[in-house]
C-alpha cells in the first residue's frame, strides 16, 4: 500500500504548465530569438523535472516516468529524420540552382502587391495535392521565403501566408494523416468529415486571404525593389533553366503517389546533387576553393552542402543573404528542442496530468457550446504540454467521443473541433514539433510569424463561434 499511486489533482496537474509558460516567457524576454539555441530546451527539461517531483509525491514510479518519456520521444522518430532530410535537401537544392531558379522566375512572375495571397493559394494547392503541410514548406515554402526577401517583404508575413495556405490544404486533403486521424478518433466518415470541416475552414481562409490582400496593397513597398538587377545577379551566378524544376516535380509526384516522405526527400537530395554536378560546377568549385572539378572536390562540395552550413557569395547583398543553408547541422537545434519537449510531454502523461485536465474540462461541459469549448481547450492544452499535434487529436478524441454521443451530436462535430483546434494551432507553439519544424525550415521564428498565421489562430475561434450561435451543429440521426 505504501507505494500505491495516488490520483493527481487539477492544481498539481496545471502547475507544471503554468510554471513552464512563465519560465519560457522570462527566457524569451532575456534571449529573444536566441532562446531556441538551447535555453528553451533547458526550460522544457526544468518543466519536466517539476512534473516529475509532483509525480514523486503522488507515488508515480520512476520507471513508469522513464518508459513514458521513451514512448513519447519514440513518436518523433519520423519527424526527426524528416527534419534531417529537409536540411539535406535545402543544401542540395541551393547548390544545384533549384531554389535560385524558383526565386529567379518568381521575381518575374509575381507582382509584389499580389504575392502574399498568391503564396496562400499556391501553398494550399500543393498541400491539398500532397496532404502534407511539412512537404509544402520544405519545397515551395523555402522558395517563397526567398522571393519575399528579394521583394523586401517582412519574412514573418510571408511565413504566415505560407503556413496559412499549407495548413488549409493539409486540413482538407484526404491524403493528410491528421485529417484521417481526426476522422478515425471521432468515428467519422473521412469525406463527411472533410465536407463538414469545410464549413469553418473556408470562411477562415477567406478572412486570411483578405488580410494578405490588405497587407499587399498597403504595406508592401513596390518602388524600391530592383527586380531586374536581382534577376541578372542570379543569372550571372547560376545556370538557370526550367529543366531544374524536374527535381521538385519528381518529389511532388512521389508524394502524390503516396511514397513515404523519407524516400521522396532522399530521392530529391540525390537528384539535386547530380544536377549540381551537371549544371553548377562553378558553384562547387567556389565552395571547395578548387580550380578543377575532381572526384575529391565534387564529393566534398556535395557532402558539405548536405551536412553543414553552405554560403554562396553574390555581388548583391540581398542574394548573399538568401543563398545560405544550414544543411543537416542547421536542423540539430530544432531536433534538440523537439526531444526536450517530448520529455516534458512524456512526464505529464505518466503522472496523469493530461488525463486529469481533460476530465476536468469535460465535467464543466453542460451544453453543446461548453462541450465544444472544452474540447478546443483540451486540444490546445495537449499541444502546449505534449508538444505533438497527433496527441492533440488522439487524447481529446478518446476523452470526448462518448460525451458527444450522449448529447446526440454527430461525430463530425468532434472531428471538426479536433482539427480546428488541434491540427492548426500546433504550428503556433515554438516547442511543439510543428512550430519547431516550420520555424527551422522557413528560417522564421514562431514569434515573428504568429500574428500573420491568420488561418491558424482564427480557426479555433471560428469553430467556437459556430458552436455559440448554433450554426451547422449536426445532430445524430435517430434510427
Amino acid at each position: 500500500m505504501k507505494d500505491e499511486k495516488t490520483e493527481i489533482g487539477i492544481v498539481a496537474s496545471v502547475l507544471p504548465i503554468i510554471t513552464l509558460i512563465i519560465l519560457l516567457a522570462i527566457n524569451v524576454g532575456v534571449y529573444g530569438d536566441d532562446s531556441l539555441n538551447g535555453s528553451n530546451q533547458f526550460i522544457l527539461l526544468v518543466g519536466a523535472f517539476i512534473a516529475s517531483i509532483i509525480g514523486y509525491f503522488h507515488k508515480v514510479n520512476y520507471k513508469i516516468i522513464i518508459n513514458s518519456i521513451s514512448k513519447s520521444v519514440k513518436t518523433t522518430t519520423s519527424p526527426i529524420l524528416i527534419l534531417l532530410f529537409v536540411g539535406a535537401i535545402a543544401g542540395t537544392w541551393l547548390i544545384s540552382g533549384i531554389i535560385p531558379a524558383m526565386i529567379y522566375y518568381g521575381l518575374q512572375i509575381f507582382n509584389p502587391l499580389f504575392f502574399l495571397p498568391a503564396c496562400v493559394i499556391i501553398c494550399a494547392i500543393i498541400s491539398i495535392s500532397t496532404g502534407s503541410s511539412w512537404t509544402t514548406s520544405a519545397t515551395i515554402g523555402i522558395a517563397m521565403i526567398g522571393i519575399g526577401k528579394a521583394m523586401e517583404i517582412n519574412t514573418g508575413i510571408v511565413a504566415g501566408a505560407i503556413i496559412s495556405g499549407a495548413y488549409f490544404g493539409d486540413k482538407l486533403s484526404p491524403l493528410s494523416d491528421t485529417t484521417n486521424l481526426a476522422a478515425a478518433m471521432a468515428n467519422s466518415n473521412l469525406f463527411n468529415h472533410i465536407r463538414y470541416m469545410s464549413l469553418t475552414t473556408v470562411p477562415s481562409i477567406t478572412i486570411g486571404l483578405l488580410f494578405f490582400m490588405f497587407i499587399g496593397f498597403f504595406q508592401v513597398n513596390t518602388e524600391e525593389i530592383d527586380n531586374k538587377f536581382l534577376v541578372n545577379s542570379i543569372e550571372e551566378k547560376f545556370f538557370i533553366s526550367p529543366i531544374l524544376f524536374f527535381v521538385p516535380i519528381i518529389v511532388i509526384v512521389m508524394i502524390l503517389k503516396k511514397t513515404p516522405p523519407l524516400i521522396a526527400l532522399m530521392v530529391g537530395t540525390i537528384l539535386a546533387a547530380l544536377f549540381a554536378l551537371i549544371f553548377q560546377q562553378n558553384i562547387i568549385l567556389e565552395l571547395t576553393d578548387s580550380n578543377k572539378l575532381t572526384l575529391n572536390s565534387a564529393y566534398r562540395g556535395i557532402v558539405d552542402a548536405i551536412t553543414i552550413e553552405t554560403s554562396i557569395k553574390s555581388t548583391n547583398e540581398i542574394l548573399s543573404e538568401l543563398f545560405k543553408s544550414g544543411g543537416m547541422k542547421g536542423m540539430l537545434g530544432t531536433i534538440w528542442l523537439i526531444i526536450c519537449a517530448m520529455v516534458f510531454g512524456g512526464v505529464m502523461d505518466a503522472i496523469g496530468a493530461l488525463k486529469k485536465i481533460s476530465e476536468k474540462l469535460l465535467e464543466k461541459a453542460e451544453n453543446t457550446f461548453q462541450l465544444i469549448f472544452s474540447t478546443s481547450v483540451s486540444c490546445l492544452t495537449v499541444n502546449l504540454t505534449a508538444s505533438d499535434q497527433y496527441l492533440s487529436i488522439v487524447v481529446p478524441g478518446k476523452m470526448f467521443q462518448k460525451a458527444y454521443q450522449k448529447r446526440n451530436l454527430a461525430s463530425e462535430n468532434l472531428s471538426r473541433t479536433l482539427e480546428d483546434s488541434g491540427t492548426v494551432t500546433s504550428v503556433l507553439i515554438p516547442w511543439n514539433t510543428c512550430g519547431a519544424y516550420q520555424s527551422s525550415v522557413l528560417g522564421v521564428s514562431v514569434v515573428d510569424y504568429f500574428a500573420y498565421a491568420v488561418f491558424n489562430w482564427i480557426s479555433p475561434f471560428m469553430t467556437l463561434a459556430y458552436a455559440y450561435f448554433g450554426i451547422k451543429i449536426k445532430k445524430l440521426i435517430s434510427q
